[in-house]
């Protein structure tokens, strides 16, 4: 990358660090603009953005929209749409957003994508109606997720969230995860599930993933140990889900019963694909639609609209503000609704796998910051742990609020539900009071003498607020911060969809396998640091007793 196409290279760059020599105090900000909390709301369909309490004025919005211009995001954006290799390192492009596209407007060319939804759809119906039999005629009750990053956070996390909204076709069907490689979760549910009516989803885009294959051959085993007919086991308890057939077929996976993901489909983005399988198992078909269909509007809405009136493009260049101008290097996600309770970990792969890179898209270092380090928690109980730092800490902390406006309908004759209302009610009041003394610290309650009771506020937040969470809602919101996550990756000049920095730990993984092995020759792992060696030995004494 030629030296002024670098972020610090820019000219709108350089005006942006002198706009923020004079932003002021948040609350001297509201002071000088007192119609700031409605001229610094975004709307589109199913969400809102406030972003009137981030330490920005007007010359400061202009200026980072000259970023975005003078950064040619908008041609990377077409980019990203029309299929071009935006994925440099590995010759790819990144068409997650094809995945959602309407039948009616789907290109020829992808009609790949309808017909795996087709196929999702016949395996759908097939469990829900009971059709789809176990390997001694039981109807299937359970179903187990075996996958890993985006094979597991993105479906755990939707399924989560939309539970209550799951289609009376489900019926009585669980759908479970696991993912962990040490088999501690695989271990709690085969505890209680019943070999002949369960069946295990293997997605791994690869098929090579060795967290994901190790859960599967021991659920392969459990099975085995009940049902000596391979074929017929095979046959009526595995679904793969991978970009391999071949490797599918060598574990043992028939053709029926696999579905097909592409290289252009990134992990952490394919919860809209045949990964979805289990959202689709635990909601309905339909919801899983509706998810697709309220990620393909926000897709319109990113694609087609302006700048200043870009939900994501703006969350986008106020990231970038706080992390590169005014030096912010953490960002806190705080849903206030606990079915968003896996949210800022999905969040969490999703950004810094994504955006945690130190080169460019041409392999040059850069000198300058760009993922912040992410993480959150479901607000209410958030309140109770790292708030406290957060009001009173000794660094910045940049935060997004998220919360839904509506929740539970109600009636007069209901106490329950208005019961229930009420709590509600006291859920986006903590939200609103929280962004509120973050943002204005005593300014907000009154000077306080008492330095242990002092806030000094000036925490930058941003508030995204949802009219209910429903499938097409958190179809958005996910979508918003996709594209979020690629407007930054284009400033910053780095490519968001390769994660090079998760393979060398798995490399090594393999190598150190030799030194817990019967035979324990760890010549076989090559030379090795003491630490290493120390531990390994330590940890075999241990096994040995």
């Amino acid at each position: 990358m030629a030296k002024n196409n670098l972020l610090t290279e820019r000219k709108a760059f350089q005006f942006l660090k002198e706009n923020a020599e004079n932003i002021p105090h948040i609350a001297e900000i509201f002071d000088k603009q007192p119609a700031r909390g409605k001229d610094y709301i975004i709307q589109t369909e199913g969400i809102t953005l406030d972003i009137s309490k981030q330490r920005v004025n007007d010359d400061s919005i202009k200026l980072l929209c000259d970023l975005y211009y003078e950064s040619n995001v908008p041609e990377h954006i077409k980019m990203l749409f029309n299929g071009s290799l935006v994925n440099k390192s590995e010759d790819r492009a990144a068409l997650h957003t094809q995945l959602r596209v309407p039948k009616e407007k789907q290109k020829e060319s992808y009609n790949i994508v309808n017909d795996q939804l087709d196929h999702m759809e016949l395996i759908v119906n097939q469990i829900h109606n009971g059709t789809w039999r176990g390997f001694s005629g039981k109807r299937i009750t359970d179903v187990v997720n075996l996958g890993v990053g985006g094979s597991d956070l993105g479906p755990l996390m939707v399924c989560h969230a939309l539970r209550e909204y799951s289609l009376p076709s489900v019926g009585s069907l669980n759908v479970h995860f696991a993912s962990t490689i040490d088999g501690s979760q695989l271990f709690g549910l085969l505890k209680d599930l019943k070999p002949e009516t369960t069946v295990f989803l293997i997605a791994s885009k690869s098929f090579t993933t060795i967290d994901t294959l190790s859960n599967a051959n021991t659920a392969r085993s459990w099975l085995l140990s009940v049902c000596p007919n391979k074929e017929l086991m095979l046959r009526c308890h595995f679904i793969g889900i991978s970009s391999s057939a071949e490797k599918m077929s060598e574990w043992g996976i028939v053709e029926k019963n696999q579905l097909s993901i592409w290289d252009w489909v990134g992990g952490r983005y394919s919860l809209w694909s045949s990964v979805g399988l289990s959202i689709a198992l635990a909601l309905g078909m339909p919801l899983f639609r509706e998810l697709l269909k309220g990620a393909h509007s926000l897709d319109e809405h990113y694609r087609t609209s302006p700048p200043e009136k870009n939900i994501p493009v703006m969350m986008a260049l106020i990231g970038i503000w706080n992390v590169n101008i005014l030096n912010i290097k953490a960002q806190a996600i705080l849903p206030y609704d606990g079915r968003l309770k896996y949210f800022p970990s999905y969040l969490t792969q999703l950004e810094m796998e994504s955006n945690g890179k130190s080169v460019t898209q041409d392999g040059e270092p850069i000198d300058y910051s760009t993922c912040p380090i992410l993480w959150g928690e479901v607000g209410a109980n958030a309140q109770h742990a790292f708030y406290q730092l957060l009001h009173q800490g000794t660094q910045s902390v940049a935060a997004d609020f998220i919360l839904a406006a509506k929740r539970y309908d109600t009636n007069q004759d209901d106490s329950h539900k208005n019961s229930l209302v009420a709590q509600h009610e006291l859920n986006i009041s903590n939200c609103l009071a929280q962004s509120r003394v973050l943002a204005f610290g005593n300014y907000a309650i009154g000077n306080n003498s008492n330095p242990f009771r002092n806030y000094p506020g000036n925490q930058p937040s941003s508030t995204l607020v949802l009219p209910k969470l429903d499938a097409f809602t958190l179809g958005s919101l996910i979508a918003c911060y996709e594209h979020k996550v690629f407007t930054q990756a284009v400033i910053w000049g780095i490519n968001p969809f390769d994660q090079w920095g998760v393979e060398l730990g798995k490399q090594v993984a393999s190598q150190l396998k030799c030194l817990f092995s019967e035979d324990n020759e760890p010549n076989k792992a090559g030379a090795l640091d003491s630490s290493t060696l120390a531990l390994a030995s330590m940890i075999q004494d241990f096994r040995k007793e």
